[in-house]
């Protein structure tokens, strides 16, 4: 298999890469999912308050253009109607701002999963430049969304059109209706058209975002020499680090073995595994490991205990228990209390002199 080139960009994004692009806002966001919440926003509301919404306007027009031909055209008289239709427009369109407002807001925290960008408020000049403007205008990255929008607008039209074609059948436009038919009409003619275009819009919305998403990770992915380099900089030297922790083996050993000499007993496996054991009645509650090892290890263990004249015991089965669930400075697995003290007692009996000296207890003799 040939070598990839050492610049392209093969791996995925780190955790830490991800983070920092979620920092600067550059994660997946569609203008067509705004678009949909929005557009459906507004529906809920006059799906809502339209009735409320109609009945205010008919009084309104009904108490102003009723009494024309009584009214008399002065300034006053103007501008108090003049008022009063902004007042009763603005109580007819608040419903329906709020919830296109709210449609946006859900829209974007649902992009950005309702998280702060906090560098993306940064000023950023390149993003004013004329250069780089037209730089982006005419790339080959505009030609994605050019041919969003055009696949968009023909949808929309090849939707439309028959909806289109329906409503200018309806016998209302040939004969003579009221005026409340004429508002039925435009309302149920506009929710048609509206629903059928939302439809639409939800579709290339979904294709919208995946494409997104894919130019999202594309734009992130990485070399190898930036992921090792971020692994180094995050995790620190692996050859720093082998050492440190080869330092830190090496001075733990060196304490465990110096407790060897202080050992009552060590049991062994024979030769693959040695555990060495401590017990001071007056200040242990129970049978301590002070020294555990395996291979050269163990075989370093038993030749201190040997120089020191610690009793080396053989206990295949005990040896392997201590040495799985044992740990180091910790008292022994309370399972393993009984077979521990019968080692010990035999150690003991046959090491009575020098368990009463250890002891500070009166000799036997």
């Amino acid at each position: 298999m040939a070598d990839l080139p050492r610049g392209e960009k093969t791996e995925q994004a780190t955790p830490r890469r991800l983070e920092e692009a979620w920092k600067k806002g550059q994660f997946a966001r569609s203008s067509e999912i705004q678009t949909v919440f929005v557009l459906f926003g507004a529906i809920l509301a006059l799906v809502f308050t339209g009735p409320e919404i109609w009945r205010t306007l008919s009084n309104l027009m009904a108490s102003n253009l009723g009494h024309l031909h009584d009214t008399p055209l002065k300034t006053d008289g103007l501008q108090r109607f003049f008022i009063d239709a902004l007042l009763v427009g603005g109580a007819c369109v608040w419903p329906v701002l709020a919830a296109t407002v709210v449609g946006g807001l859900l829209a974007c925290g649902m992009q950005s999963r309702f998280r702060s960008a906090p560098d993306a408020l940064e000023a950023n000049w390149d993003r004013v430049n004329p250069g780089n403007g037209f730089r982006r205008l005419f790339s080959w990255r505009a030609v994605a969304p050019a041919g969003i929008a055009l696949v968009k607008l023909a949808l929309i039209l090849a939707l439309s059109y028959h909806v289109i074609a329906a409503i200018v059948q309806d016998p209302i436009f040939y004969s003579a209706v009221d005026v409340p038919r004429i508002g039925t009409f435009l309302a149920g003619a506009s929710m048609k058209l509206i629903l059928r275009l939302g439809f639409a819009l939800m579709v290339l919305a979904a294709i919208d975002y995946g494409y997104q998403l894919w130019r999202t990770n594309q734009d992130l992915m990485m070399t190898r020499e930036e992921v090792k380099e971020e692994v180094k900089n995050q995790e620190g030297d692996p050859k720093l680090k082998a050492r440190l922790r080869s330092r830190r083996r090496q001075i733990t050993q060196r304490r465990m073995l110096a407790d060897v000499p202080r050992a009552d007993v060590v049991v062994t496996n024979p030769t693959h595994l040695a555990i060495a054991l401590r017990y001071d009645r007056k200040t242990m509650q129970a049978p301590r490991i002070v020294a555990k090892g395996s291979r050269l290890n163990a075989l370093r263990i038993r030749e201190i205990a040997q120089q020191h004249q610690v009793p080396i015991l053989e206990n295949k089965p005990l040896a392997r228990m201590m040495f799985k669930y044992g740990r180091v400075g910790g008292e022994i697995p309370a399972q393993l209390y009984v077979a521990v003290a019968e080692i010990l007692a035999y150690v003991y009996r046959t090491n009575a002199y020098r368990y009463y000296r250890e002891q500070n207890l009166p000799s036997p003799s």
